[in-house]
């Protein structure tokens, strides 16, 4: 290892600022190739549960949503990988963090940092809103706040209450039941001229 890396790396770290605070690490997605030997051992060895299942008509080869704790997911598994493992079952990794006028300055300052979002909007299962970019290395991250949290009765927002949106702006206008969409600093909200 190159000795002055360490100095650099800490001045790197040092000098940053991010106009938003990450408060956890949210979950993880893992593509497998046995998805039903995977949700056995998730399920029987750590003991997860599963709040959500998407069939192969939703996204090739099935995905099952598991959670640990209140959150809908803490890890997800798509049964895509066709063969032994080339080192690929990372499919993202998600961050929370605590206000919805967070994800807009997330995204507000990956575009001014120039790196692109490739996703924004909410998602379907979760009903998250979030943003998503990779890192240097291709890896997907995503940005969220607002994912369902599953009491311990187990019951999870039906699949007809999902609403999927395509923007920051289009997730915010057409809510889903429960979700407090308010954005406090308006002035991140794009609207088109009229």
């Amino acid at each position: 290892m190159d000795a002055g890396l360490p100095d650099r790396l800490r001045a790197i770290a040092q000098a940053a600022t991010a106009p938003f605070a990450i408060t956890k690490i949210g979950h993880v997605v893992l593509n497998c190739r046995d998805i039903e030997a995977s949700v056995r051992f998730y399920t029987h060895v750590l003991g997860f549960k599963i709040s959500d299942i998407y069939g192969d008509e939703m996204i090739p080869g099935g995905m099952v949503f598991m959670r640990f704790n209140a959150d809908h997911h803490g890890v997800a598994l798509i049964g895509s990988l066709p063969d032994s493992s080339p080192n690929i079952e990372l499919h993202h990794m998600a961050f929370a963090v605590s206000t919805l006028d967070e994800v807009f300055r997330a995204r507000e300052h990956l575009e001014r940092k120039n790196v692109p979002i490739i996703v924004e909007g909410r998602r379907r299962a979760g009903v998250q809103i979030a943003v998503e970019f990779a890192d240097p290395d291709g890896h997907m991250l995503e940005i969220y706040w607002g994912l369902d949290q599953v009491g311990s009765d187990g019951i999870t927002r039906p699949p007809s209450e999902w609403k999927g949106a395509k923007s920051l702006e289009d997730a915010i206008d057409n809510p889903v039941r429960g979700q407090d969409v308010r954005v406090f600093d308006e002035r991140m909200i794009r609207r088109a001229p009229k």
